[in-house]
């Protein structure tokens, strides 16, 4: 039996990486580590975060209990096991709003019902019906649904806010200058130091291949949210199955796109539209225009990787 990793275990493992130079060890830069959604978060800045550990993890704890749908008892559980609508917190109707929006601008292509089809191919918990997210509503302090078989899947959006949440609360905090990677997602304010823009790594998505496919610099006030399929598939009957769905097929996506980075003031938006081009195919930079996302496409053919950027992300790789 092949392994079937969970969409929650495997969501980090593709993504933007943090740069570090050889003299690392010589760095006055200061790292703060965690654990958060299965993963791992890690804070780099000029100056001591240790005393910002627990608003950070209590803060990823209460994301987690309001958006996880591997827990029986989160608030995205319980509207989802219930007949019609339920309660729901203001953090929990913000991303759920914002998924919808999502879902209205992108035709379909980010589809926040898309759940029980996660679950069908192996990556999920979510049962009931698919692809009907006209039929899911929040209002600011409730969930709601046309019929008690749908259901409400935030997990290609929610790491994005988590992201953005961590940002505001340092730079609340005082923080001028940090750089935020949660698994793999990444949000960037201030300078490195040395008085450069913060420089990340975006990961090849070819199994094969160890080496960044690709590096940019991460301006200030800007995030980075990478969707591929790297270690993020199984394979089965010579076909490999991963847990980027395509919506409109209803099966997990297929042909040359391998991965999309996508940069945006928001992470909730860097990550829900990263999802969202991913499950498109090759028709995803088309969409990126009309929708003006900056965004990096990395096609695997024949002769080798192949790139492709929308809204000036070339103006931003190294």
């Amino acid at each position: 039996m092949p392994f079937h990793p969970t969409r929650r275990q495997m969501i980090a493992l593709t993504g933007a990486t943090l740069l570090t130079g050889p003299s690392r060890a010589a760095s006055p830069t200061q790292t703060l580590q965690g654990r958060a959604f299965a993963s791992a978060w890690r804070i780099t800045s000029q100056t001591d975060a240790e005393r910002h550990r627990p608003a950070i993890d209590a803060l990823l704890a209460q994301i987690d209990r309001q958006m996880s749908p591997w827990r029986d008892d989160s608030e995205i559980t319980r509207f989802n096991t219930a007949p019609y609508d339920a309660p729901a917190s203001p953090q929990l109707t913000t991303v759920a709003q914002a998924a919808l929006t999502l879902a209205q601008s992108s035709n379909g292509w980010f589809d926040p019902s898309v759940g029980p089809l996660v679950a069908q191919w192996g990556f999920g918990p979510i049962t009931g019906a698919a692809n009907g997210w006209q039929g899911l509503a929040a209002t600011d302090t409730a969930l709601h649904k046309t019929s008690p078989t749908l259901t409400m899947d935030l997990c290609g959006i929610a790491k994005g806010y988590a992201l953005d949440r961590m940002a505001a609360h340092l730079q609340d905090a005082g923080l001028q200058s940090f750089l935020i990677d949660l698994g793999g997602e990444l949000a960037a304010l201030g300078q490195h130091h040395s008085g450069r823009d913060w420089h990340v790594a975006i990961e090849d998505p070819r199994p094969t291949q160890n080496a960044p496919a690709a590096a940019l610099r991460l301006p200030t006030g800007l995030s980075v949210a990478t969707s591929g399929l790297r270690a993020q598939s199984y394979g089965l009957g010579g076909r490999d199955y991963g847990h980027i769905i395509n919506p409109h097929s209803a099966q997990p996506a297929t042909g040359t796109l391998a991965s999309v980075s996508v940069l945006h003031s928001s992470a909730m938006l860097a990550d829900g539209w990263a999802t969202a081009l991913a499950a498109a195919e090759e028709s995803a930079p088309q969409l990126a225009t009309a929708n003006g996302i900056t965004a990096l496409f990395l096609f695997t053919t024949q002769a080798g990787l192949h790139m492709q950027t929308t809204g000036g992300f070339d103006r931003h790789l190294l």
